[in-house]
């Protein structure tokens, strides 16, 4: 399968600052779990075929079984997992670039919040990197050409950021709505658990 851009989900960490009984990726939140929310969205974007890079566990992604079976959604390894974030991106790297693909839209599997909408607006951009600006700064997702792909850190806990402070003029902020915050911690969970049983109706 080829496509000029892939969806990207980075799934591999342990998640050991969440204290709950399963992996925080498998944590259900209004109904689905946090790692499928972020994937659904992903999905629902549209932007070409989404590859979630998996390590520590493989998230519980069972809404989406007729998606993984057409292979819209895909579970890469990252055997070198526990060597930090960069080697999930650049699996994910390896993964796009087997596909011939132009471009990346990295996001993060505890992000459920992320919106379709966000995901589309930073695809749409033309720059070499463009990231996600929200009303409390730049997060994800963020889009990386393959004129990049090079620059990226090959070792070390961290994605695409040391990349975007040091070349500022390849940087395109894209303004989004939603949020990009995290599910790190079981306090987290219920804090937006609480959240979504105070606005339903």
């Amino acid at each position: 399968m080829s496509s000029h851009t892939i969806a990207v989900l980075l799934a591999a960490g342990a998640g050991s600052r969440f204290a709950g009984a399963d992996h925080k990726l498998d944590a259900v939140l209004d109904g689905s779990t946090v790692a499928e929310h972020a994937v659904r969205a992903a999905l629902d974007a549209d932007i070409g075929p989404v590859v979630v890079v998996t390590g520590a566990s493989t998230p519980t992604l069972s809404s989406l079984t007729s998606e993984l079976t057409d292979d819209r959604v895909t579970l890469v390894h990252n055997p070198r997992w526990a060597e930090g974030q960069s080697t999930s991106l650049r699996a994910a790297v390896a993964a796009a670039d087997a596909r011939h693909a132009h471009a990346i839209v990295v996001g993060l599997a505890d992000q459920p919040f992320v919106t379709t909408d966000a995901w589309r607006a930073v695809a749409a951009s033309r720059s070499a990197i463009a990231v996600a600006r929200y009303d409390d700064g730049p997060r994800n997702p963020v889009r990386l050409h393959r004129s990049v792909w090079p620059l990226l850190p090959t070792s070390g806990d961290h994605g695409a950021r040391h990349l975007i402070r040091l070349r500022p003029e390849l940087v395109e902020q894209v303004p989004c709505v939603g949020s990009a915050a995290d599910i790190d911690t079981l306090e987290d969970l219920r804090s937006w658990q609480n959240r979504s049983s105070t606005n339903s109706p």
